[in-house]
């Protein structure tokens, strides 16, 4: 494979600055990926072991005073992985704090990474070769070799890892450019959107004079789940604010490295201060967290989308819910239950999704594909994930990092493309404005289409029984 890629400005490349004609074993399905977890970047090969030899001096000749590096190592039974640290190397002997550092591995097609435990430490700032958390060595005593030290600055399955083989066949090491080209405008918009305020009075319109498709469901219900500061209770600020026609904060939100949301929580929207309820509830939930005995339990999840549990209890992280006896007894009607299910995800984080936050949400949609909810991904903060977006947000379908993001979600959750919507939450905004509404909105639309198909399974389930 050549060093650098052809196509589209949108690809991301491997470049050499040395004198030497450098070629990566990396396929450019896997550079793309490894970019993505470094938020958009072109990488450098400044150092090949196979090329300048394993020894540490040839290491940091090349790769000293570079800025933030990726390592990518291969080993004889097939298994690529590594470490990006964001501290440059500089032979200081000192300890490095480093909170960005982590670790990788391709496990199937997607990256997982592996956060530090703690910044502090994060790796040894020697002449030998480079080191992580001084646990992994690459090219330990100038050999192709990986020593594992142990240690605890890293939690590190080696099976996952590396599959236990410490025999490397190559180590490569990158640079990590910033470029801002990857951010680029594809030529036709990949998804086809109105920006006017006509449409957007058209949507709230729609969403106004919305009937579930049961009759006995006055409103639909759609549950709000995600991650720590994904922007679930933002979502119902923006939608309220919408209809208020103003900013509004009912609901408490934040970038809290815990979940501000404590209780299960309905929220109505009303259309303007004195209008009538609309035709659907939010439900916010306490946010998904990486360490078990945190955040939202799976079996309160379960519970939630059954209708058993009421507006404003408190979630107990340690305590599954329990209902009481008298309602336990009895099925929720359809009118409590949930008829969608909205996943929300921060699009500037999506790479560096732990396994085990992704493993939560899988075992989620289990439970909710057991029950035949609908189901939607709601892809956050996109401006915050792509320069395009940010200067003009009408760019948002003409965005090729966005169009990657949305993929990368997609495939990540196991939903199709067509059920990850980009959307810009209002957070410090005064003003409400137009093409934030109409994503908003749109997504609003999007979720009472899915709730009827829902609803029109459950009555012909009930009219047509097995």
């Amino acid at each position: 494979m050549n060093s650098k890629f052809k196509g589209k400005m949108h690809k991301r490349q491997v470049r050499n600055v040395t004198t030497d004609s450098l070629t990566s074993d990396l396929t450019e399905e896997k550079i793309n990926q490894l970019c993505g977890l470094l938020g958009n970047v072109e990488l450098t090969l400044l150092y090949k072991a196979s090329v300048h030899g394993y020894n540490a001096s040839a290491f940091h000749q090349r790769c000293d005073r570079q800025g933030p590096t990726l390592l990518v190592a291969y080993n004889s039974v097939g298994y690529i992985f590594g470490g990006y640290t964001s501290v440059e190397y500089a032979q200081s002997g000192q300890q490095i704090t480093d909170p960005d550092i982590f670790l990788f591995s391709f496990q199937g097609k997607i990256p997982v990474c592996i956060k530090i435990n703690s910044g502090y430490n994060a790796r040894l700032d020697d002449a030998g070769g480079p080191n992580f958390g001084q646990q992994l060595y690459f090219c330990f005593n100038n050999q192709p070799v990986l020593l594992n030290q142990g240690g605890n600055t890293f939690s590190v399955d080696t099976a996952t890892l590396y599959g236990n083989d410490t025999q490397l066949t190559e180590c490569e090491v990158y640079k990590k450019v910033e470029q801002s080209s990857q951010f680029s405008a594809e030529e036709k918009p990949w998804r086809n959107v109105l920006w006017t305020a006509e449409r957007r009075d058209e949507l709230m319109e729609s969403i106004r004079n919305y009937k579930p498709m049961m009759p006995s469901v006055s409103r639909v219900r759609i549950l709000m789940i995600g991650p720590v500061g994904a922007g679930k209770s933002s979502f119902f600020n923006s939608i309220n604010s919408v209809f208020m026609g103003r900013m509004t904060s009912k609901a408490m939100s934040g970038s809290a490295g815990t979940s501000l949301t404590t209780q299960f929580r309905t929220y109505p929207v009303k259309d303007g201060r004195e209008g009538k309820p609309l035709p659907f509830v939010l439900c916010d939930t306490m946010g998904l967290e990486e360490q078990s005995g945190a955040g939202l339990d799976i079996d309160d999840i379960s519970s939630i989308l059954q209708g058993h549990v009421p507006d404003r209890y408190k979630f107990n992280p340690t305590t599954a819910f329990q209902p009481d006896e008298q309602k336990a007894s009895r099925p929720a009607s359809l009118q409590e239950k949930i008829h969608c299910v909205v996943y929300v995800i921060d699009a500037t984080k999506i790479s560096i999704m732990s396994s085990k936050l992704e493993e939560k949400l899988a075992a989620i949609r289990r439970k909710v594909n057991t029950l035949g909810i609908a189901q939607i991904v709601l892809m956050t903060k996109v401006d915050e994930a792509c320069p395009l977006v940010e200067e003009d947000l009408q760019s948002i379908y003409a965005s090729s990092y966005i169009k990657t993001k949305v993929q990368e979600v997609s495939s990540r959750l196991g939903v199709p493309v067509s059920c990850v919507l980009p959307v810009k939450n209002y957070s410090q905004e005064l003003e409400l404005e137009l093409n934030c509404d109409v994503l908003l909105l749109t997504a609003i639309q999007q979720m009472l289409n899915f709730a009827d198909d829902y609803l029109d399974d459950v009555g012909h389930t009930e009219s047509h029984p097995i």
